[in-house]
């Protein structure tokens, strides 16, 4: 038995989920900070239980294969490039290897062909989206990125992820607390107004939003803070996201205009989106388009089809599917989202597609039961982390199309949902990892399902 604060030599041979390196000694699981596959460390227990414990390395015995030194100055420290000490090749050698391994073991699909990851040309700067909280600390106001596993604010200038330039933008937010005496929101009393700096930015348009999270409905002389904004290149406005509620959720449901344009555009290949603070839109638009022409080959479109886009958000796979189907319907249970994803397809003249709000295993039954002839062709799920829930599985296998294409945030539960498509009468022609979260342990893949 392991206790806190003991020292453990132990040779790392997989990652965490949420990019730990895990470890065995005399049968007990460690889960080792800054530690990754090959690594043999010695590692301080930080917390123990009965069958596991929690470690950080504090010493590199012997490196593994694909340890590099990391370029950031806070790697290890923020909780969000958890595989910054892997070399840019070990990385996409692992999310291969995981979404094989998901596959395999989960899914217990042995002969599906998982096809070579796609990577990227340049792995650093893809973000177009940034969150950085707000907060107070020793030396004064902390604004950067949270610690791994806790609400402590890592201070941070910039991050080698996002765009050039937001740093910019960070600056601008900390003169403004200075000269405004904002007060900073403290998670423990609930009180205070900044929350979190939130920045999204349109690669095609380069036009940038800014918007303030805040406990309440104002900030003290905004006008302050947008003075010192609309000089940076791209900025077009800035708002405020209401959230008041004691919790860890970063955005509310209120968005109050101050000054400029609340929303941005972007381009997906010649679709173009208005994508609003709380919109739900691929952080990597590089990638977003290898995803989505993935998913668009996968589909198998002739022109003549119609498709249904479950989870379809803001539709930006409805719209880009729309151009190749005969009709497209996208569901989706956030009535902010299908207004946006309607003023979208309005934006692109695109008239053969169409959006309705709720559950996807309630709407779905209800409108093919009006209209027999909206039956599916194609259809296509991009679900969140967790997967598709089953009731949603069994409706899509009650929708009997040609094809489905599985567009997926997790290899875990994509091979699970695979599992039951498969057992329902589908089978799964292939798999395609695209490494989206360069840095981080997230990969998204795209499966081709046709059925038997």
């Amino acid at each position: 038995m392991y206790t806190k604060n003991q020292l453990v030599t132990v040779t790392i041979g997989d990652i965490s989920d949420t990019g730990e390196g895990i470890g065995h000694a005399d049968g007990f699981t460690l889960f080792v900070s800054r530690a990754i596959p090959g690594d043999t460390v010695r590692a301080r227990i930080l917390k123990a239980k009965k069958t596991y414990a929690i470690a950080k390395a504090e010493e590199i015995i012997t490196p593994a294969a694909g340890r590099v030194v990391p370029e950031c100055p806070v790697a290890g420290s923020c909780g969000g490039c958890q595989l910054s000490y892997m070399s840019y090749e070990a990385q996409l050698s692992l999310k291969q290897k995981k979404t094989e391994d998901c596959v395999r073991r989960i899914g217990g699909l042995a002969d599906v062909p998982v096809l070579p990851i796609l990577s990227m040309e340049n792995p650093k700067a893809y973000r177009n989206k940034g969150q950085f909280p707000v907060g107070s600390s020793q030396n004064g106001p902390a604004l950067g990125f949270y610690a791994g596993h806790s609400h402590r604010i890592v201070p941070t200038e910039q991050c080698m992820m996002l765009w050039p330039g937001h740093e910019k933008i960070l600056a601008a937010v900390r003169e403004y607390i200075a000269v405004s005496g904002a007060k900073l929101y403290d998670e423990e009393s609930g009180k205070g107004i900044l929350r979190h700096v939130l920045m999204r930015r349109g690669a095609a348009t380069r036009e940038v939003s800014v918007c303030l999270v805040v406990n309440g409905r104002s900030i003290p002389k905004p006008e302050l803070l947008w003075e010192r904004l609309r000089g940076i290149d791209g900025v077009v406005g800035l708002c405020l996201n209401v959230n008041t509620a004691k919790t860890n959720v970063i955005l509310g449901r209120e968005t109050i205009p101050l000054f400029g344009s609340v929303t941005i555009t972007d381009s997906v290949g010649d679709v173009m989106f208005e994508i609003s603070p709380t919109s739900f839109y691929q952080v990597n638009p590089v990638q977003m388009k290898v995803l989505y022409d993935t998913a668009l080959s996968y589909a198998g479109l002739t022109g003549n089809e119609v498709v249904w886009d479950l989870y379809c958000g803001i539709g930006t796979i409805s719209l880009f599917l729309a151009k190749h189907a005969r009709r497209v319907i996208g569901v989706e249970i956030v009535p902010d989202a299908v207004a946006d994803a309607k003023a979208n397809a309005k934006r692109n003249n695109l008239q053969n597609a169409e959006f309705y709000c709720g559950a996807a295993e309630e709407v779905v039954p209800e409108l093919i039961a009006n209209d027999p002839s909206i039956k599916p062709d194609v259809v296509v799920v991009d679900p969140p982390r967790k997967g598709c829930e089953k009731s949603l599985l069994e409706t899509i296998l009650r929708m009997n199309p040609t094809r489905i294409v599985y567009v997926s945030c997790d290899p875990a539960t994509l091979a699970r949902d695979l599992r039951i498509l498969s057992d329902g009468g589908y089978r799964a022609v292939r798999v395609q990892p695209v490494d989206q979260f360069p840095g981080s342990v997230h990969v998204e893949t795209v499966a081709e399902l046709q059925r038997r």
